[in-house]
């Protein structure tokens, strides 16, 4: 706590204090170690030397961040759905991490203004806007370690930034909904598929239904389990949506 106020003094009194300012906004806490941001905010373009006289740019540190921000959108999509199967969490968090999507939210935070290039800005790509970003999280890596980093894109990234709603309904299908409906009002609702056997019908036939509270409330047929399931998902929408 000391320490940190001394570094926020230390800050003010200095030349750059505006942009150590507006780093701080936008990390939420004091960095200790601020070459790694700017390092992580140097286009390429850029020549930067760290103190052995080697060329630093934000590449490096991209790559670092893009891994550390992947582990914890796993982790957030594995926790808070646990009723989903590997292929929603893969989809989920392509979209989250997707370059356009991040170009977005670094636009938000402000991190356009911190970033050194040489080119005009109108003519830089809004995909260093999403490297530097990423780039950003490696420094909160190596400056404050993983539990930092990861608190950091789950608070100033996700919560403040990202729809997650919106991001994680967009393919969402008629069962998942169905689930979400359920954890979020505590309620138990029970999915049950049994294969139909027709001897006019040589291919397999499935009969889903859905139950909440001892009640059916959707019934689906369907050539596959999922099928039948989808369709009865969709009958009890309407149900538990009144």
């Amino acid at each position: 706590m000391v320490r940190g106020l001394l570094n926020l003094v230390i800050y003010l009194f200095r030349s750059d204090r505006n942009y150590l300012l507006n780093l701080i906004r936008i990390l939420g806490f004091l960095p200790a170690h601020t070459f790694f941001y700017r390092a992580a905010f140097t286009h390429k373009s850029v020549v930067l030397h760290d103190k052995l006289g080697e060329k630093v740019d934000n590449e490096r540190l991209e790559y670092l961040g893009d891994a550390v921000l992947g582990a914890v959108v796993a982790e957030y999509l594995f926790s808070n759905f646990p009723h989903q199967d590997e292929g929603f969490m893969t989809k989920v968090r392509a979209r989250i991490v997707k370059r356009k999507h991040l170009n977005a939210t670094a636009i938000k935070m402000g991190i356009p203004m911190m970033i050194t290039h040489q080119s005009h800005p109108a003519n830089t790509s809004k995909h260093v806007y999403g490297n530097a970003l990423e780039a950003l999280i490696g420094a909160i890596y190596l400056d404050r370690g993983f539990n930092k980093a990861r608190r950091f894109i789950r608070k100033r990234m996700m919560k403040r930034h990202m729809d997650l709603i919106k991001l994680t309904r967009k393919d969402s299908d008629y069962k998942s909904q169905v689930i979400e409906w359920a954890q979020k009002h505590k309620q138990e609702i029970t999915f049950e598929t049994q294969e139909e056997h027709k001897k006019s019908d040589p291919l397999p036939r499935f009969l889903a239904t859905v139950k909440w509270k001892n009640d059916q409330i959707g019934t689906g047929r369907g050539g596959s389990k999922k099928e039948a399931e989808q369709v009865a998902a969709k009958e009890a929408l309407k149900v538990i949506s009144k």
